[in-house]
């Protein structure tokens, strides 16, 4: 058994994950409704508004960047859909069961179950549960999509699953030493927020009672990550402003926070970091102005077709993360990127274009005849200090440059972000993102009019909120992809 360390000088750090926490409805409810949970975090402890999280702003892009402390150049999980070459095949993580269904129901639940934690993130990269297993020390995994780590673990299908599906009763990975991921890996005997209509364990009750189980069984380690995912289906459904699902978050936090002798022993004895995911957009509500059909944008070149898969006469394959694109020519001397690009300026939906040429990132945005032009290494360094060679409108991306100092505007960290994105796979491609307002469509994946959406560059999706209460240090920046450092500093 994992005894609870209460020394000041070796504090366990809880991490909750809360889908889809944005600063400014948090400051909402704080103000209009009573949440008593996220007021007493608050009061106790150091709120930062605005950490930037990776591009797409994907769940799994992430989560992945956070475990690694790597941005997908080097982590190597691009997005929620992306085309792998190697393979000549659209790999998707769950965007709609629809999709999912084209492309093989199998196929793809291996790719969600297995494959992205063991084949596709980077396996010279570490992972925070990796290195402190090589340290000695011990971490939790409670129900996010990427967890991998030393310790061999199953995951066991439901009866149900497999009556449709044909996938194995049992599916090995490695993960943390303490797991959870919904009912195919759980540790507490209780058998509630589990059932089919519970999404088989995939919701914020169910991620609390298994961590509230390591609680009450004095068994909660070095680190514990906890991911309460539901937050995201009210702000798709309402928009950004949704405050019921934050209210529902602050239950939750209390039932946390109630399972220990008291609040104030709680926050006494571990360092706590609660933090969003990734923002969202708004999508206007007339579903005709707010879609914007990628698939008509790039008549007449032959699009892949999901349930067919990659065919010899196809052109080009598109991988739609909602707010942003990844499309890929097949053959580019017979559809140059240019091609593409030209295709995707003819909207003045669309907000960003970028693709990689020899060493260079070339980025425009409808509109406009020009184009803005970078490298890594150079005299100009960004707010990060990465230094870049720079050529061309700086506009484009909302970049501010003085002297040899560049500094974000609407794009935080743009020139790192979109560097790592197109250098995070093989394959020829452009990324596109789309403006506040709207959202990409595709053969299925779902819409969000009236709503909101996320995966696009603009800050409203890439700005997250931090609370951390414990402990006085800071993070060296505040970007997702610095975050693992600093985690792994405050458990020294």
């Amino acid at each position: 058994m994992i005894n609870v360390s209460s020394s000041p000088s070796s504090k366990s750090v809880i991490m909750i994950m809360l889908d889809t926490l944005m600063d400014k409805p948090l400051q909402r409810a704080l103000k209009e409704e009573r949440i008593p949970a996220f007021t007493y975090f608050m009061e106790h402890g150091n709120y930062f508004s605005n950490v930037v999280t990776p591009f797409p702003t994907m769940s799994v892009n992430v989560e992945s960047t956070l475990l690694t402390g790597q941005y997908s150049d080097q982590h190597g999980v691009p997005a929620l859909v992306w085309y792998k070459k190697e393979e000549n095949r659209i790999i998707n993580y769950g965007t709609h069961v629809m999709d999912l269904m084209k492309l093989g129901l199998s196929k793809s639940m291996y790719d969600a179950l297995y494959r992205l934690n063991n084949e596709h993130l980077n396996k010279q990269v570490k992972t925070i549960h990796e290195d402190l297993h090589e340290q000695g020390k011990h971490s939790a995994s409670i129900n996010p999509l990427v967890h991998r780590g030393k310790t061999p673990q199953k995951l066991t299908i439901p009866r149900f699953i497999r009556y449709f599906v044909p996938i194995d009763k049992q599916v090995e990975t490695f993960t943390a030493e303490k797991f959870v991921y919904g009912r195919l890996s759980k540790l507490s005997p209780l058998k509630k927020y589990s059932r089919v209509w519970n999404k088989y364990g995939f919701n914020n009750n169910f991620s609390v009672q298994e961590f509230t189980h390591l609680v009450d069984h004095n068994e909660i380690p070095d680190f514990s990550l906890v991911y309460l995912p539901d937050h995201d289906k009210n702000v798709h459904k309402n928009g950004p402003m949704d405050t019921k699902g934050i209210k529902d978050m602050d239950k939750n936090l209390q039932t946390i926070l109630d399972s220990f002798p008291t609040w104030e022993e709680a926050l006494k004895n571990y360092i706590w970091i609660l933090i969003g995911d990734n923002g969202q957009s708004h999508v206007k509500k007339d579903r005709r102005q707010a879609m914007v059909d990628i698939r008509k944008l790039l008549l007449p070149l032959k699009i892949t077709k999901l349930s067919r898969g990659v065919h010899k006469d196809d052109q080009v394959v598109v991988a739609n993360n909602l707010r942003s694109c990844l499309i890929y020519s097949l053959n580019t001397e017979d559809v140059p990127l240019t091609t593409i690009v030209e295709k995707l300026k003819e909207d003045d939906r669309v907000e960003i274009i970028a693709w990689k040429m020899n060493d260079w990132i070339h980025v425009t945005s409808t509109n406009n005849k020009d184009t803005f032009h970078f490298k890594e290494d150079g005299e100009m360094k960004d707010e990060y200090n990465q230094t870049w060679s720079v050529d061309g409108d700086p506009s484009i991306l909302d970049l501010h440059i003085q002297e040899h100092n560049i500094h974000f505007g609407n794009f935080p960290d743009a020139l790192k972000r979109l560097h790592s994105t197109l250098h995070s796979h093989q394959g020829n491609f452009v990324v596109t993102s789309v403006k506040p307002g709207y959202e990409f469509s595709g053969e299925v994946t779902p819409s969000h009019p009236g709503g909101a959406s996320h995966g696009g560059f603009h800050k409203n999706d890439s700005h997250i909120p931090m609370l951390v209460t414990g402990t006085e240090s800071i993070p060296e920046s505040l970007r997702l992809v610095d975050l693992k450092k600093w985690i792994l500093n405050l458990m020294k």
